[in-house]
């Protein structure tokens, strides 16, 4: 199948990195545009007043957002074009939205790693967006 957009989450993690290179490789093959979305978690800020600390700590999520993407480009060997989203929020729900707002046909994404108690109490972010998504995905372990 040519694929013509795949998404790609990125959190800055080895499993996101394993998926960044087959995503790299996807695209380079089948021409797809590669859209790259980086989620910045806040939601132990939320509800919180807006005071310097909250503040520098929401910076400080955004820049490692931004920094995740900078990594991915410089994976990018074959300068294949790669567009850059960085949104607040659930990341499984983020991921969702973008790749429905944005009609991609593959969402290529890294394991989070989990096991035992903290995938039964937590959940997978793959898991969640396996269980949803109305493209393919496939999961890099």
């Amino acid at each position: 199948m040519m694929y013509k957009k795949i998404l790609v989450p990125t959190d800055g993690s080895e499993f996101a990195k394993k998926a960044q290179k087959h995503a790299l490789f996807l695209s380079k093959v089948s021409g797809a545009e590669i859209i790259a979305v980086s989620v910045t978690e806040n939601n132990f800020v939320n509800g919180l007043p807006l005071d310097d600390e909250v503040y520098q700590l929401n910076q400080i999520l955004k820049e490692r957002s931004e920094e995740n993407l900078k990594e991915f480009d410089a994976l990018n060997e074959d300068d294949l074009k790669i567009a850059h989203v960085i949104r607040e929020g659930s990341p499984a729900k983020v991921i969702l939205e973008v790749a429905k707002e944005e009609v991609v046909d593959l969402i290529v994404m890294g394991s989070s790693g989990k096991s035992g108690f903290d995938r039964f109490i937590m959940g997978s972010v793959a898991d969640k967006v396996v269980n949803s998504a109305k493209c393919a995905v496939l999961v890099v372990h």
